[in-house]
């Protein structure tokens, strides 16, 4: 199992976001847990892989590596098992989530946890222009982020006074033992703060949080698409303490009237006469650098592709481009004036019975068809 792709160990597609892969992360590590599978040493190796794919699918950086160079490509960066990374404390958060504040000998994260009401982190969906997403661009956009109501300092209790909750005797943790493992489990009536609102504070109405608005500009590297995401540091949520989360922008790119967009390809569709097909032309079609010259062979057939190299979308992460896929699309016309139509019958009485493939082709079937009845 060590050599599978990194999004089939943690059972995501390789364009999902970042709620996508914690919440995977979340089902795989409670899966095969080695406090739920005793003795287990394929679930030990599972779960030992599935913490290596998330502390590299989680950081930006090592994602864009792994997805251009593979494995290989992030030997030499401290990877495998529980070995230090960027990531680390994302992962303790999620077991401290999951089954406390300490557990079996991994000991707590070495990072703040957050005791807000509302998660640091939060993503937004944002529309793009189509040329916009093929050359990037910078925008600023305005986001609505929450903070500490200041009235009850994030409490959610009236004037900021709390009681003691009963079920944790204001400790934050319930101590729960399985086996010979004793975990200490974020209290589920007060949520980890040890202590409860009273009464409901009148300004956010118990919610702890004011919301904010503001402008941040953003760079849109050349060649996002539909479904990437870009981490914004540092403009996410605040917490009571001042601490401030990430915002996460997942785009959605508009359509283009001539231009279609697969992957890294763009395709475009050019219509042309049928003598024009025929005989062959060189025409001018746009592309996304201005023109390019397309050059029709003699009887040239209808949805023939031409294939333009390196005029495609530049690849977000390695910057190669891809291709430019002119595709033909033979256009008849609808109606003949009468000189028009004595021209045609004059052209295809020229050919003779070139001009009739179909009884060459058919001639032995008439006749087989009718032994059939005999």
């Amino acid at each position: 199992m060590t050599e599978l792709d990194y999004y089939e160990v943690l059972e995501v597609s390789r364009d999902c976001d970042g709620s996508e892969l914690k919440k995977s992360y979340r089902k795989l590590a409670m899966k095969y847990h080695p406090d739920r599978n005793p003795n287990d040493k394929e679930a030990e190796e599972n779960f030992k892989l599935v913490n290596e794919a998330y502390q590299v699918l989680s950081d930006d950086e090592k994602r864009s590596i792994y997805d251009r160079y593979g494995k290989a490509g992030l030997d030499g960066r401290g990877m495998g098992g529980f070995g230090g990374g960027a990531n680390m404390d994302d992962i303790m958060d999620i077991f401290n989530s999951m089954f406390g504040g300490g557990f079996g000998g991994f000991g707590g994260s070495g990072r703040t946890q957050n005791s807000s009401k509302y998660p640091l982190d939060f993503e937004i969906k944002y529309t793009l222009e189509f040329h916009e997403a093929i050359f990037g661009c910078e925008k600023e956009i305005e986001i609505s982020y929450k903070s500490a109501c200041e009235d009850c300092n994030g409490t959610g209790a009236k004037n900021g006074k709390l009681t003691t909750c009963k079920t944790c005797g204001g400790q934050g943790q319930v101590v729960m033992k399985q086996g010979f493992m004793t975990f200490a489990q974020t209290c589920p009536k007060c949520h980890g703060e040890g202590k409860m609102a009273q009464d409901k504070c009148n300004s956010c109405d118990g919610s702890g949080f004011e919301t904010q608005k503001e402008k941040v500009t953003i760079k849109i590297p050349a060649g996002i698409d539909n479904g990437n995401r870009l981490r914004v540091k540092g403009h996410g949520n605040i917490s009571k303490t001042g601490q401030r989360g990430d915002l996460y922008v997942t785009f959605m790119v508009k359509d283009d009237e001539h231009f279609i967009r697969n992957g890294n390809d763009i395709y475009i569709e050019v219509p042309i006469f049928f003598t024009q097909a025929i005989l062959g032309e060189r025409v001018t079609i746009p592309s996304l650098k201005g023109e390019l010259e397309l050059e029709l062979k003699k009887g040239t057939a209808d949805k023939e592709q031409f294939v333009f190299p390196n005029e495609g979308v530049a690849d977000v992460h390695s910057g190669r481009k891809g291709r430019f896929i002119a595709q033909v699309h033979i256009v008849f016309p609808t109606s003949l004036n009468d000189e028009q139509k004595n021209l045609i019958e004059e052209l295809q009485n020229s050919f003779g019975i070139e001009s009739k493939p179909h009884k060459t082709i058919f001639e032995n079937s008439f006749a087989k068809v009718k032994n059939w009845f005999k």
